[in-house]
């Protein structure tokens, strides 16, 4: 079952509310959630940002009512229905939407956080950007993501973007690149220590190793590793990977990092698992991401920051 989506929690909210009483914030996501029968499993959710999903979509649906003036906050973070919101709830008892809320006198849909994001992504009338800078979900339509789940699925969708070119480059330049672009990516997540000591030794008789991370400064605790440039279905097999570790075992050394462009078959998969020395297989998809996290081969083009009331401010 797909979870509520935000406008689903606007009429249990206002059913909650209905009592006349003040109710927290915390309360009221609660209580919408029980109207709402949410499983234990759908309150666990979360979205990219760690908070959990039903509390966001509630508090989102909690800040439309207010600015409709649905609901009312008397302190910080308390809320009470106004007689708009009564009556907004008798003629929408089952599920009120954003256009409900036009039914208020003094509400502007064009002041909403969906107008805005649509204007934005839409200069000058342009068709059919908006769904190239942040597409339609499949588990339901932009208006029905949080403003917060709006922005965090525009970014994954850039990662994607950003992730599927990195793979091309990588598979387009030569092992040598590969090889080193490996190496970086290990340092960057913070092998090797500050003074990043790692290397590649890939060539001629290297020995099925293409590259070595010390972890301490005299070389005692090393991590070797082992890079294939292969196209998108050329997958590495458990022949690769057992000579991966003999090379491991030759030179005595316990772990190893094995990382393709492509991806592993099953066979080298189970293989990985059941050997006695310690091997981690990096596919494409998950250099990628490693890439786009530790910053390695891509730069940051904008940086965006989500503005939230100072409560502290307007303390005595």
């Amino acid at each position: 079952m797909a979870s509520p989506t935000w406008p689903d929690y606007m009429a249990p909210v206002l059913r909650v509310l209905s009592d006349g009483e003040i109710h927290v914030l915390k309360d009221i996501r609660d209580a919408a959630a029980e109207v709402l029968n949410l499983t234990a499993e759908a309150r666990a959710e979360t979205i990219p940002s760690g908070q959990l999903r039903y509390q966001n979509r509630c508090t989102w649906a909690v800040s439309y009512l207010k600015h409709a003036a649905a609901i009312e906050s008397v302190a910080r973070g308390r809320y009470r229905i106004t007689e708009e919101g009564r009556g907004l709830l008798v003629r929408h008892p089952q599920r009120i939407v954003e256009a409900d809320l036009e039914e208020i006198a003094g509400y502007d849909p064009k002041d909403s956080w969906n107008s805005r994001t649509a204007k934005r992504a839409l200069p000058d009338g342009s068709p059919g950007l908006a769904d190239d800078v942040c597409p339609a979900p499949t588990s339901g339509t932009l208006d029905e993501l949080s403003p917060t789940e709006q922005v965090e699925q525009a970014v994954d969708q850039l990662k994607a973007e950003v992730a599927e070119e990195l793979l091309t480059r990588l598979r387009g330049n030569d092992p040598d690149f590969f090889e080193r672009a490996v190496v970086e990516v290990l340092l960057g997540m913070g092998y090797g220590g500050a003074d990043k000591r790692g290397k590649v030794i890939g060539g001629t008789g290297d020995g099925g190793v293409d590259g070595v991370i010390d972890q301490d400064a005299l070389g005692l605790d090393q991590i070797y590793v082992q890079a294939k440039r292969y196209a998108e279905g050329n997958n590495v097999g458990r022949q690769t990977l057992q000579a991966f570790v003999g090379a491991l075992q030759w030179k005595n050394v316990t772990r190893g990092v094995f990382i393709t462009s492509s991806d592993f078959t099953r066979e080298a998969l189970d293989f990985a698992r059941t050997v006695s020395t310690r091997i981690i297989l990096i596919n494409g998809a998950r250099l990628a991401e490693l890439m786009i996290r530790y910053h390695v081969g891509v730069q940051v083009k904008e940086t965006y920051w989500i503005p939230a009331i100072d409560e502290d401010f307007f303390v005595d």
